[in-house]
């Protein structure tokens, strides 16, 4: 990791957690998890609260149904103790990708790779 990257790192909260996050961490949080991303999940020492200090990029939907239930204390038994039971319907948990450049463009959006050619749409100039 470079000097920079440290620095905004510390500096910036989209990246991980602020200098104080980390401070508030290191003092009064005790780890008791790690998801499939490299999120780390931590409890303060009296059980009240729980947080996520993501790996990378800070986007809540990166944070897995089974930690979002023990993060707003759905339940409190931490994914890996207790599996959820899923049903068969259910699809894996993707993250959104909304406002990114994987975000769903359909046929005729100026943002797909090939927009569609209109002949049915003339553009109108004022006279």
């Amino acid at each position: 990791m470079s000097i920079l990257s440290k620095i905004l790192r510390v500096v910036t909260w989209w990246n991980g957690g602020t200098l104080t996050t980390v401070l508030y961490t290191r003092r009064n949080g005790v780890k008791v998890g790690e998801d499939d991303q490299g999120n780390v999940y931590y409890e303060s020492r009296d059980g009240k609260k729980r947080w996520v200090m993501f790996n990378g990029e800070v986007e809540a939907s990166r944070v897995s149904p089974d930690w979002h239930g023990w993060l707003h204390h759905t339940f409190d038994e931490r994914p890996g103790d207790k599996e959820l039971t899923h049903k068969s319907w259910e699809k894996p948990h993707q993250e959104n990708v909304t406002g990114s450049a994987l975000a769903y463009a359909p046929t005729g959006s100026l943002r797909a790779s090939d927009p569609a050619d209109r002949r049915d749409y003339e553009a109108w100039s004022p006279e």
